[in-house]
């Protein structure tokens, strides 16, 4: 079999054997196949596409390329959620202790910030001493302290999606249906969980941009999954604005403490919610939406949720006496205000832009080994649909220096409108698939 005769098999469009794929993906993560032609191949799939079943082979190849962790000795379901990324969007460190509190175990294998979407480990390593790495008996130690965990990808776990990952990144082919769902399912299928939900972002800060790209990936990643034997929904949920009035590494953990104290704002527990009660569903828990709502509602109000985030805090490393103190105080040492140039209504809050504006100010990473500012970042005070008078403070900025304090303000000014009349707000979950 040669590498040369799968690449052009592709080309013109051909379903690939199972024989043909493995040969693909062991000769590359061995490095017997080398990363110029895996390039070419990725470019064929990028525009010819792949069959459903060669999606659901490729997917499976990849989990099986690596370690895959074996949690069924964890009593109680194993659900999961994975967000395709946005701005300000830290619904995974509310969920997860809340699904914990519901009676689900929740093994969550997470990314980092790229661009000008953020990255949940960034946000917990933000917590003194929080520790993202962890063997499969850590994940285990900690599952059973306090319900969930979170760690990043080892080297062990799917190295065909991490090399394959970083080639897509340098040669286009990032945008591809089939190599998304395959590189998101096979790190998730991974990791242990028999239940998923997605949470397939749309919108200016989104990835997939309109709803019928939306549609496209939330299907594919259902399907798939089902295929795969596992329970799969998946939300369409609006990227438009930034998610909640924090965006920023510890500002948003910060944020996500607040929400497990019934002080969440309304898109972010609207969306939170959402997933956390198909999660519940998706896992067998509850049998009905109303029913987990209601379940999801009483956690928090009885403080079982901010327990459970407690728990995993403590027992994933972090100094609960340090985050305690933080909280409310932890900024970055320049404070900046941007204030309405007129009166009106917020009309719009581009969330792609605001990423950007994060990340001038170290929230975020260009290249995958950047730094992150952990302290840095944006408080809104104000969002789509506020009535505001001239001078008001719409947003807070916290950064390093006089200069980057100055830039973001500058940025503010290009991404935040404001009309005469109120604007006509749509609802932020745009759909379900696989419910």
């Amino acid at each position: 079999m040669r590498t040369a005769d799968i690449i052009m098999k592709k080309r013109s469009g051909e379903e690939l054997t199972e024989q043909e794929l493995q040969f693909l993906i062991s000769g590359y993560v061995s490095g017997a196949i080398p990363d110029y032609q895996v390039s070419a191949w990725l470019m064929a799939v990028f525009f010819k596409g792949m069959t459903p079943a060669e999606t659901g082979l490729l997917t499976r190849l990849m989990m099986e390329s690596g370690k895959v962790m074996d949690l069924k000795d964890l009593t109680g379901p194993l659900v999961d959620k994975h967000s395709t990324g946005g701005v300000g969007d830290k619904t995974s460190l509310i969920l997860a202790p809340l699904a914990a509190a519901c009676g689900a175990k929740v093994p969550m294998m997470s990314g980092r910030a790229l661009g000008h979407t953020g990255g949940t480990l960034d946000k917990l390593e933000s917590i003194k001493g929080y520790t993202i790495k962890a063997s499969e008996e850590d994940l285990k130690r900690i599952i059973l302290d306090a319900g969930y965990a979170v760690i990043g990808q080892t080297a062990e776990v799917v190295p065909a999606d991490r090399k394959m990952y970083a080639l897509r990144d340098v040669t286009a082919t990032v945008e591809s249906i089939p190599l998304i769902t395959a590189s998101i399912l096979s790190k998730k299928l991974a990791e242990g969980a028999d239940s998923l939900v997605f949470d397939v972002k749309c919108g200016s800060g989104a990835f997939m941009k309109t709803l019928e790209q939306a549609e496209i990936l939330a299907e594919s990643l259902v399907n798939t999954g089902t295929a795969m034997g596992r329970r799969v929904i998946a939300l369409i949920t609006s990227m438009e604005e930034p998610l909640g009035r924090m965006v920023g590494n510890f500002l948003e953990v910060e944020e996500s403490w607040n929400c497990l104290q019934g002080e969440g704002p309304d898109d972010l527990m609207e969306v939170t919610l959402a997933l956390c009660s198909r999660m519940l569903m998706a896992s067998g828990i509850c049998g009905s939406s109303d029913e987990a709502l209601e379940l999801c509602r009483r956690k928090i109000a009885n403080g079982e949720g901010a327990d459970f985030f407690r728990k995993n805090l403590v027992a994933q490393g972090g100094d609960w006496e340090w985050f305690k103190a933080a909280c409310g105080s932890w900024r970055a040492p320049v404070k900046a205000e941007f204030r309405a140039s007129a009166s009106g209504q917020i009309s719009e809050i581009d969330a792609f832009r605001t990423g950007m504006c994060a990340l001038s100010l170290g929230v975020g990473r260009n290249r995958a080994d950047d730094p992150v500012q952990p302290h840095t970042g944006l408080h809104f005070l104000k969002k789509r649909g506020d009535a505001v008078k001239e001078g008001d403070v719409i947003c807070e900025v916290f950064a390093l220096n006089e200069t980057d304090a100055a830039g973001a303000l500058d940025k503010l000014d290009a991404l935040v409108s404001i009309a005469g009349t109120a604007p006509v707000l749509p609802s932020i979950i745009m759909k379900e698939i696989g419910a």
